[in-house]
């Protein structure tokens, strides 16, 4: 099959994108407005950008039927700041019900029954359920498209602290067992890595 996106309404092209890169890693972001109203919300475009300075990058599409803004998005231009909680499997049911696009007044945090815990860096609060928090603050955002529904942004975070919990991390590593992480999948499905592989890479000769 050959699929021209230039011919193609986005929204298949979306449906397209999702069932392609897969497993995708959640970043489950949490930020607040100016006014002092808590926002939390999971994005599945999401990864590392680089270790020194340690620094993430997620994106953030418009919203598909009018192209409006996220709220996440106008929180972190207004205050320059975010948390990125990782999503494990204890309350990803949780998680799931902040991904509806509410008012901004609406506080997910409520909404989903998830603890906010004030962070120690920045202003907005992390989720306290989550084994892995990144406290951030914001380094660029980069707008792809033009404005229309289906467009979205690039925001690049630099991490200025992080939280993991003790009994997640051994010897300098994360132990994925205990994590429990969810993996990102089309519609309403996810994965657990709980099924590994190991390729060991060749060392790079002198």
């Amino acid at each position: 099959m050959i699929y021209d996106p230039t011919e193609k309404p986005f929204t298949e092209t979306h449906k397209l994108m999702i069932g392609s890169i897969v497993p995708r890693p959640i970043a489950f972001v949490s930020t607040i407005s100016k006014d002092g109203n808590n926002n939390v919300a999971p994005f599945s475009y999401f990864n590392g950008v680089c270790s020194n300075p340690p620094t993430v990058m997620f994106a953030p599409a418009r919203r598909g039927w009018d192209g409006k803004e996220k709220d996440t998005l106008t929180n972190i231009r207004d205050n320059n700041e975010f948390v990125i909680n990782m999503v494990s499997e204890s309350f990803a049911e949780k998680m799931v019900k902040c991904s509806t696009d509410f008012d901004p007044n609406i506080d997910e945090f409520e909404i989903s029954g998830l603890t906010p815990e004030s962070s120690n860096k920045v202003l907005p609060p992390r989720v306290k359920e989550s084994k892995i928090s990144l406290e951030c603050k914001l380094d660029q955002i980069i707008e792809i498209g033009s404005g229309e529904a289906g467009s979205g942004f690039v925001v690049i975070g630099t991490v200025v602290l992080f939280h993991i919990d003790d009994d997640i991390y051994e010897n300098g590593h994360i132990l994925l067992d205990k994590l429990e992480p969810l993996g990102r999948l089309a519609g309403n499905w996810y994965t657990r890595p709980t099924d590994k592989i190991k390729i060991t890479r060749q060392v790079k000769p002198k």
